[in-house]
């Protein structure tokens, strides 16, 4: 079983500024040659690209990096609207097959005959300039969360872990890179494919992570977005301090869903009711911290039960896993990640480098102690200390503060029981927009709602709104459907 988290740890992120806004007007039209896609991603019809960008948009004639960029065409050219930008969440995950993987997963023909659907590598991630941290195989199977601290000693202890990485980060043939690695410059390359594509406009799909990627974008550049979703939210302040403990509210919020399931499947032999699955968890969190099991301890228990929680179709799997680490029977095989170190590292440069977080130990300490007793689950950890405590002090530009100034063009659409964007997050970032956004929510747990959810209620209104501009008068609610 692969020791390394993959969909948990790509789980959201945001930040960026206004100190600088849309300055990223350089490229012009035809500077686009598209060319086929490299073989790891190939699709039919997918054209990849890629594009020079500033490095430090202060100083736009100066040194450049690459991004690496994708398109599916629409073939209805009389149909077709514009350009639809997309991002899949992270940061550091690449999104360059993106709008191949949207269109096998069922994104309405009639969104992929509206747009040209753009899909690319944010700076710092994949076939775009990758920046690197070199983390040993130990650092990198720590993953996202810190290790559980059931006291202040254990944060204590894990100061040094957080320590070392930043370190590490901050000292590797790449940092030149670090305080450019930001959300707000991610933005700003944004501005300048839209440009370089000859578009005076672009909508744009986001989800996660990328969710705040495009309430950046559309803060910065009100006047040049058209139609922006945004799909399981983080709140106004992106992947910060505040984002990194509502993972735990998420777990709680959505772990009810999974305790049904298991119980409706006594095969798998973790209880009959929600509450006995429920004390299964806490009985092999604390068995595991003990004597952990072919690499997996407490901590990495807790992790990939969230992270088997961003997906209903995850379930089982799930609990077989629990079922192997219950019994002692072989774990489940996960394929193996790809290059972990340049995701970690781009993590690392946005979710630090975008806001500052608490640099002392005994605030952290005092975070654990509140978390822990509010969501036991998985408190301990994410209330704990990481790299983004002794990430270098250089900040180019302060956050973007997303705000109500601007088109009313924003569409938000939101499980109810979301792990790793919890409900809490995105009514925060709703509040924060005001009359420009209306908000979709639907009854359902997991990750993610356009175009991979089920409920239709939510996903016809996103369609209607991409397709014919069409959104709901006021803030809506869809009912659970059931299941087909």
């Amino acid at each position: 079983m692969q020791r390394t988290l993959s969909l948990a740890l790509a789980v959201t992120a945001v930040a960026a500024a206004t100190a600088m806004p849309g300055v990223s007007v350089a490229a012009t039209p035809d500077t686009v040659r598209w060319g086929p896609c490299p073989e790891k991603i190939a699709a039919p019809r997918l054209e990849c690209s890629t594009l020079e960008v500033p490095l430090d948009y202060r100083h736009p004639e100066g040194r450049q990096i690459e991004i690496a960029i994708s398109r599916l065409q629409s073939e209805k050219p009389a149909q077709r609207r514009g350009v639809l930008f997309t991002n899949p969440g992270g940061p550091g995950v690449t999104a360059l097959g993106w709008p191949a993987v949207l269109a096998a997963s069922g994104l309405p023909q009639k969104v992929l005959d509206s747009y040209d659907v753009i899909g690319f590598d944010p700076r710092g991630v994949g076939r775009s300039t990758p920046v690197a941290c070199d983390l040993t195989p130990e650092q990198q199977a720590r993953g996202n969360f810190p290790r559980y601290a059931h006291t202040a000693a254990d944060v204590a202890r894990e100061a040094g872990n957080a320590r070392a990485i930043a370190d590490k980060c901050a000292t590797t043939r790449t940092a030149w890179m670090l305080p450019h690695t930001t959300t707000a410059n991610t933005a700003r390359d944004m501005d300048r494919i839209r440009s370089a594509l000859g578009e005076p406009k672009l909508s744009y799909l986001g989800s996660s992570y990328g969710s705040y990627l495009g309430a950046v974008y559309t803060t910065m550049f009100p006047k040049r977005g058209d139609r922006v979703v945004l799909d399981s939210n983080l709140g106004p302040g992106g992947y910060d301090v505040t984002a990194m403990r509502l993972f735990a509210r998420g777990m709680e919020d959505r772990f009810p869903d999974f305790a049904a399931f298991a119980a409706a499947h006594p095969q798998y032999g973790l209880g009959t009711t929600p509450e006995q699955v429920t004390a299964k968890f806490f009985d092999l969190a604390e068995r595991l911290e003990a004597t952990p099991v072919e690499g997996v301890d407490g901590t990495l228990f807790r992790g990939l039960t969230f992270d088997r929680l961003y997906s209903d179709a995850l379930m089982p799997e799930l609990a077989e896993t629990w079922q192997a680490l219950d019994t002692g029977r072989p774990l489940p095989t996960d394929p193996p990640s790809a290059d972990m170190d340049n995701f970690m590292a781009a993590r690392f440069s946005v979710v630090c480098g975008d806001t500052r977080w608490p640099g002392t130990i005994r605030e952290y300490q005092r975070n654990v102690a509140v978390d822990r007793l509010e969501y036991p689950m998985l408190g301990g950890s994410t209330a704990s200390i990481g790299p983004c405590a002794f990430w270098p002090a250089e900040r180019v530009e302060p956050p973007v503060r997303i705000g109500d100034r601007g088109p009313s063009n924003v569409l938000m659409v939101q499980n109810e029981r979301d792990p790793g964007t919890p409900l809490a997050g995105a009514q925060e970032l709703r509040r924060a927009f005001g009359k420009r956004a209306t908000m979709v929510t639907a009854d359902q747990g997991g990750h993610g709602v356009y175009p991979f959810g089920p409920n239709t209620c939510a996903n016809d209104t996103v369609t209607a709104f991409l397709t014919a501009g069409e959104r709901p008068s006021r803030d809506l609610a869809c009912a659970a459907e059931p299941s087909k």
